[in-house]
């Protein structure tokens, strides 16, 4: 691979950003996305803890806020399936339908946002409060 190449590559973390992951994929992307994760297990562990000691920023927010407001319009149109219960077609018609609802979506994100920044930074204090607690002893 030439290094031109290399350099246009995205990285895995930039990668799995900007894809949606909670959409439907398919069979050939569910294998490469297995091997990718298989393959950066550590490295993303090591993000990972990273990241939980860190005040998220404001993008990271509104993408935990997105999540939860599709969770939101998913579980009312499940009812009381579970979503891994499904078959990959059944998933990509619910995505489908979900797609269409994106502003509803949206609204929900805008209006969830401050409960899930405050939901971070109880996070964070906890976490301080007892690493405080525990290097005391």
């Amino acid at each position: 691979m030439e290094i031109a190449e290399r350099r246009d590559m995205l990285n895995f973390k930039d990668w799995y950003t900007t894809e949606e992951v909670d959409e439907a994929l398919t069979i050939q992307q569910r294998v490469k996305l297995k091997q990718a994760l298989r393959r950066n297990k550590a490295k993303i562990q090591l993000g990972r803890k990273r990241a939980m000691r860190k005040i998220a920023s404001p993008e990271v927010l509104k993408n935990r806020s997105k999540k939860q407001a599709r969770n939101v319009f998913l579980k009312k149109l499940l009812k009381n399936k579970d979503k891994s219960d499904l078959s990959y077609s059944a998933r990509q018609s619910y995505e489908k339908i979900l797609k269409r609802k994106s502003g509803a979506i949206e609204r929900l994100a805008k209006k969830l946002l401050p409960k899930v920044r405050k939901k971070d930074r109880e996070k964070i204090r906890s976490k301080s409060s007892s690493a405080g607690q525990s290097n005391a002893k």
